[in-house]
C-alpha cells in the first residue's frame, strides 16, 4: 500500500509474504535484563522486505487477513501484556466525530480485527489542556481524568510523546516505590526541513525485556528521568529504541511506499511501520488507513496494546510540525 501526504486511495498489497531466513531468536533484540531468552518454541511469522506496490485502482481490494484467536480473559492485563511471541495482534482503530465539539476531540476506540471485534480500549485528547494530552481508558464510557479505568496518557511537549501506565506520581509514592507509575514508551517526531514534505521520521523508546520475557519496569522519580531524557543523553540501559521503517519513492505512482501486505488500503501521511535496526523486516507495530475514519493497527512482541495504542495516537495530533 502507498504511505504518501495525498489522501487518495491505493491498492491494496498482492505479494504474498515470503518465509523469513532463519535469524537468531527475535526475543535476543529486545533483551536488556537477565541471563539470555529462555527457549520458548514459538512459531515465528515470515516478513518479505518492502517493494514498491503499484497503484491499481478500481482492481476489487482484497480482504484483510483477520487476526489470530487472542484470548481476552481480564481486559486490563491483556493491554498492557506484551504480544505472544510468534502473534502478530492485528486491531481496527475507529475516530468518532460526531457529537458536541468532538471534531475538535474527536473519541479513538480499539478492537481487535477478528469476527468478535472485541473492544479494547478508547482514547481522547483532554480539553483544557495546553499540551496534547490523551487520556486511554479499558472503559469506553469513562475518558475523565478522575476515572477508575484510566490506563495511560501520553504528553506532547512539542514533537514529543510520553507514555504512562495508571500508577500515581512520584510524590505520592509507597516506600518500595510500587505503586508509582511506569513509563510505557516515548515517541519523537523529527522534523522535516525541506518545507515539512515527505514522510515523517519517528523515534520509538521503550524499556527493554527481561529473560522472563517480561517488560523491565522503568518508574521515572522526575521529568530528568524519563525515557525521553534517557535517549537524549544516551543512557540506554534497559531501554530499546527503534524507528519508523522508510518508505520507498516509486516513480510510477509519484509517492513514498510501504509493503503492508493488504492491511492498508489508503494512501496517508499517517501510514507508518515500526521496525527495530537489527532486523528492517520484523515489524513490531504497523498502522494505516483504510476508510475515511478507520485504521488498521498491528502489533508484535513486545509491544503491549496500551504502548501501540498511544503511539498511534500520537500520529494524529495536529501540531505536529512534520506533516
Amino acid at each position: 500500500a502507498v504511505t504518501n501526504s495525498d489522501e487518495d486511495d491505493s491498492d491494496s498489497s498482492t505479494k504474498p509474504i515470503k518465509p523469513e531466513r532463519k535469524k537468531n531468536n527475535t526475543a535476543s533484540m529486545f533483551l536488556t535484563a537477565g541471563d539470555g531468552p529462555k527457549e520458548k518454541k514459538t512459531k515465528k511469522k515470515g516478513w518479505s522486505s518492502c517493494p514498491g506496490s503499484g497503484r491499481s485502482v478500481g482492481q476489487p481490494k482484497e480482504e484483510r487477513p483477520p487476526s489470530p484467536v487472542i484470548e481476552v480473559d481480564n481486559l486490563e492485563d491483556f493491554v498492557l501484556r506484551p504480544a505472544p511471541q510468534g502473534v502478530t495482534v492485528k486491531c481496527r482503530v475507529t475516530r468518532d466525530k460526531k457529537g458536541m465539539d468532538r471534531g475538535l476531540y474527536p473519541t479513538y476506540y480499539l478492537h481487535l480485527d477478528n469476527e468478535k471485534k472485541v473492544f479494547l480500549l478508547a482514547g481522547r485528547k483532554r480539553k483544557k489542556s495546553k499540551t496534547s494530552n490523551y487520556l486511554i481508558s479499558i472503559d469506553p464510557t469513562d475518558l475523565s481524568r478522575g476515572g477508575e479505568n484510566f490506563i495511560g496518557k501520553s504528553n506532547l511537549m512539542g514533537t514529543r510523546f510520553s507514555v504512562f501506565d495508571n500508577g500515581v506520581n512520584p510524590d505520592r509514592a509507597n516506600a518500595d516505590w510500587s505503586n508509582v507509575r511506569q513509563e510505557l514508551s516515548a515517541i519523537v517526531y523529527e522534523t522535516n526541513v525541506l518545507g515539512f514534505k515527505g514522510p515523517r521520521k519517528m523515534t520509538v523508546i521503550i524499556p527493554g525485556m527481561n529473560s522472563d520475557n517480561e517488560r523491565v519496569p522503568i518508574r521515572p522519580r522526575n521529568d530528568n528521568d524519563g525515557l525521553l531524557m534517557r535517549w537524549q543523553n544516551k543512557h540506554m540501559d534497559n531501554l530499546i529504541e527503534l524507528h519508523n521503517k522508510a518508505p520507498v519513492w516509486n516513480d510510477e505512482t509519484q509517492s513514498y511506499v510501504l509493503n503492508f501486505h493488504g492491511r492498508v488500503t489508503h494512501a496517508s501521511v499517517k501510514n507508518f511501520q515500526i521496525v527495530h535496526s537489527d532486523d528492517a523486516d520484523y515489524i513490531v507495530l504497523q498502522f494505516g488507513r483504510v476508510a475515511d475514519d478507520a485504521f488498521t493497527m498491528d502489533y508484535s512482541y513486545p509491544l503491549c496494546a496500551v504502548q501501540a495504542f498511544a503511539i498511534a495516537l500520537s500520529s494524529f495530533d495536529g501540531k505536529l510540525a512534520c506533516e
